[in-house]
């Protein structure tokens, strides 16, 4: 049994999970990241102790169900795998705080997501994302999701009635208007960058803002809007477009 507790065969070129692991009862971390696994034995089930288990960078194209028998585990990596859902019998992990779905080929976020009680943190970039289901609004605990990456053509409405979030990551997606987020009290980041948006969105003092007129106050306006106020107003024309902010 190693003194600290982990095992990292991260990197090791592994098609075979090595059973001689599961000897070590007492292990709390296991990293088999960037090998070519693409199941694991039952005989996994052993380490009831385990706490984070990395299984990013392989080739599963399924989720062994032996990994929803680790009741203990709070840090799940499963990104940069060929995940096109998750079993229900993750609802198990009720201990989880920390899930990475990312580079995965997940064209929505299965719904036993929204049974980790406990979630805080949810990576799901970089999947083929289209919208998130309305259940998602239980995970009273979470406080971070990162959807840059995605196909998401609106904001998700979900998110609107979710005040414990903190940082909203919807970087490189399609949405092209921001509905205002002034009213989450959470909020202290909003990332939204490359997306081809009409507006920022409205947030509430002291929350950073990372995209097109992040640092502008007010909110931009039309070019058009400008120009007839300037009209009406008998002002100088508009400035050269240089000096004007240029849409996404």
């Amino acid at each position: 049994m190693p003194i600290d507790r982990m095992v990292d065969l991260s990197s090791r070129q592994l098609r075979r999970f090595p059973l001689h692991v599961c000897s070590f009862r007492e292990l709390v971390k296991l990293y088999l990241s960037d090998n070519n696994l693409h199941q694991l034995p039952p005989e996994l089930e052993q380490l009831q102790n385990l706490q984070i288990l990395a299984l990013d960078f392989n080739n599963f194209k399924v989720l062994p169900l032996v990994v929803c028998t680790l009741k203990q585990l709070c840090i799940l990596y499963l990104g940069n795998n060929k995940l096109c859902d998750l079993p229900q019998e993750l609802s198990l992990l009720q201990n989880l705080k920390t899930l990475w779905l990312e580079s995965n080929c997940l064209s929505h976020l299965p719904e036993v997501v929204c049974e980790l009680s406990l979630l805080k943190t949810l990576h799901a970039g970089s999947n083929a994302l289209h919208t998130l289901p309305a259940r998602l609004r239980c995970l009273q605990e979470l406080r971070t999701i990162w959807l840059s990456g995605n196909l998401l053509a609106d904001f998700p409405p979900v998110l609107l009635h979710m005040p414990f979030l903190e940082v909203i990551d919807v970087d490189r997606n399609a949405i092209r208007s921001f509905p205002s987020l002034a009213h989450l009290p959470g909020l202290k980041l909003i990332i939204y960058d490359h997306n081809p948006c009409r507006n920022a969105p409205k947030v509430a003092k002291g929350v950073r803002r990372v995209g097109r007129w992040a640092e502008e106050t007010p909110e931009p306006r039309k070019r058009s809007e400008l120009g007839r106020e300037e009209e009406t107003n008998g002002k100088e024309p508009p400035l050269p477009p240089n000096k004007q902010p240029q849409p996404c």
